[in-house]
């Protein structure tokens, strides 16, 4: 069993190795606000049925197939509302999950196991599904050396545990936020009066203001992929809504000269075609949006 401290010296160094987004007082804010949006000033029902004091165990049973993802973050929810909890984690995330299986079983006070449960439920079933559908659309395209990324498509204030799902699940995490890089996208080229002038703009203010911004921009068409291959200074450059034919011949335009990031309501069904175009990235707003939750419970044994 891990202590709390252990953990979150674990956790901490984990993050700042791989996920800059994911810090430890970042996780706790998250979890803190969680628990007051839902217990409010107290667990009543608990409260009213289960004489205080009362001591108990429960298991996290897993009902599906699927990836596992936030076991790592259920501890730290357990923890942090009783640090008297005793955990033992039985699977870790990225395992392999089947029907029947336990996760975890956690023993204490009652009333802090169920304050406990339902978020820890809500996080890892949307975690678990994010990374097992992020998992089977990197399988499809393992044969490549396209990469699945993820999008600013997520639910607002859950952003950071879906892109740690992607991550568990085996896929690439784009920028974070509107921060953290230059993207330019159809409607800052269009408003900047196009490509080399949304590129212009975008390296004069990188160079004004010393940041450290990678930028990257979107072409819908070969004209306008041959145009920033002129005007240079992106890192990526991305292919919206073209043919997987379309996006062949603009990596052979590209040439090596930036990376390459397919774009534009990509799924199953089509990804194996995009991959086997050259592309390097293909980013899929699904994996946030439209993936289903992996069920499982929480029961007193």
């Amino acid at each position: 069993m891990i202590t709390e401290y252990l953990f979150i010296y674990i956790i901490h160094y984990f993050c700042l190795m791989h996920y800059t987004y994911l810090t430890t007082d970042a996780l706790l804010a998250f979890i803190d606000l969680a628990l007051k949006e839902d217990v409010g000033d107290g667990d009543h029902t608990s409260l009213a049925s289960i004489p205080a004091g009362t001591e108990g165990k429960a298991q996290l049973i897993l009902k599906d197939t699927g990836i596992l993802a936030g076991i790592e973050l259920a501890e730290m929810i357990f923890k942090r509302v009783d640090p008297a909890l005793e955990l033992d984690i039985k699977m870790h995330d990225g395992d392999t999950f089947k029907p029947g299986q336990i996760a975890l079983t956690v023993n204490g006070s009652v009333h802090s196991i169920l304050i406990a449960e339902r978020l820890v439920l809500n996080t890892m079933q949307r975690m678990s599904g994010i990374a097992t559908y992020t998992h089977s659309l990197q399988e499809l395209i393992a044969h490549t050396k396209a990469k699945v990324l993820d999008t600013r498509k997520t639910t607002p204030n859950f952003r950071m545990l879906e892109k740690w799902a992607v991550k568990i699940g085996g896929g690439v995490n784009h920028r974070y936020g509107l921060f953290d890089m230059i993207l330019l996208k159809d409607n800052h080229v269009d408003f900047s009066g196009g490509v080399a002038q949304a590129l212009k703009n975008s390296k004069a203010y990188v160079a004004k203001t010393g940041r450290d911004l990678k930028i990257e921009i979107e072409t819908r068409n070969l004209s306008e992929v041959k145009e920033a291959l002129r005007e240079g200074g992106a890192f990526r450059i991305m292919l919206d809504n073209m043919s997987p034919a379309l996006m062949k011949e603009a990596v052979a335009l590209i040439n090596g000269n930036a990376e390459v990031e397919a774009s534009g309501g990509i799924n199953e069904s089509t990804i194996v075609a995009v991959a086997e175009s050259g592309v390097d990235y293909i980013s899929v707003g699904s994996l946030s949006h439209s993936y289903k939750s992996k069920d499982m419970s929480l029961k007193a044994f």
